[in-house]
C-alpha cells in the first residue's frame, strides 16, 4: 500500500517541519548499511543538527564492521520510529550518504552534540576505545504518523 492508501486508516504524511521535529526530539534509531548479502542494520544514538545532518559516534575497539560498511557505501539509510501505543506512532525514513567527519571538524561539532540516553556499555567503552564521529547527509525523507483512533473508531458524542 502507498502512504495515500493508508490515509484511509488514518495514516498521514508528516510535512518537512514535523519531520525536523520529531528528529529532533527523539535519539534513537536504525542504521541500514549495504552488505554483499542481506542489509546491515545497527541501532545507534544520534544527534540531529536541525538541518540536514545526523552525527553518530562509532566506537571502534579492534574491528568496525560498520566503520568498513560506512566507508565504502554510496548510500544508507536511516529509520526513526516511535510507538507509544497501536494508535499512536510516528516514523521517519532518511536516505543519504554517511562519511567520517575529519579531525579538523570533529572537536566543533561535539561541542555542539547532544547525545542523550546513551547506553551505558557504549559510554564506558567510549572512554578506552578509539572512536570516530560520523555524518549523514540527509538526501531525502520521508514521515508518517497516526495519531488518534483510526476513522470509524472514534466514540460518538453524547447528544442530549
Amino acid at each position: 500500500m502507498t502512504i495515500d492508501e493508508f490515509s484511509d486508516y488514518g495514516v498521514v504524511q508528516m510535512d518537512e517541519d514535523q519531520i525536523k521535529g520529531f528528529l529532533s526530539s527523539q535519539n534513537v534509531g536504525v542504521l541500514g548499511l549495504p552488505t554483499d548479502g542481506a542489509p546491515s542494520m545497527r541501532p545507534l544514538s544520534y544527534w540531529f543538527d536541525g538541518e540536514s545532518h545526523l552525527y553518530f559516534i562509532y566506537v571502534l575497539g579492534s574491528e568496525s564492521r560498520k566503520a568498513a560498511l560506512s566507508t565504502r557505501t554510496d548510500v544508507a539509510r536511516f529509520l526513526v520510529y516511535r510507538a507509544d501505543t497501536m494508535f499512536n506512532w510516528q516514523s521517519v525514513l532518511l536516505t543519504g550518504t554517511i562519511s567520517e567527519v575529519p579531525e579538523s571538524e570533529r572537536q566543533a561539532v561535539e561541542d555542539v552534540m547532544e547525545l542523550r540516553r546513551r547506553p551505558d556499555a557504549l559510554e564506558q567503552a567510549s572512554a578506552v576505545e578509539e572512536t570516530k564521529l560520523y555524518r549523514f547527509e540527509i538526501d531525502a525523507q520521508v514521515g508518517i504518523e497516526h495519531i488518534g483512533l483510526p476513522p470509524g473508531f472514534e466514540r460518538e458524542s453524547d447528544e442530549a
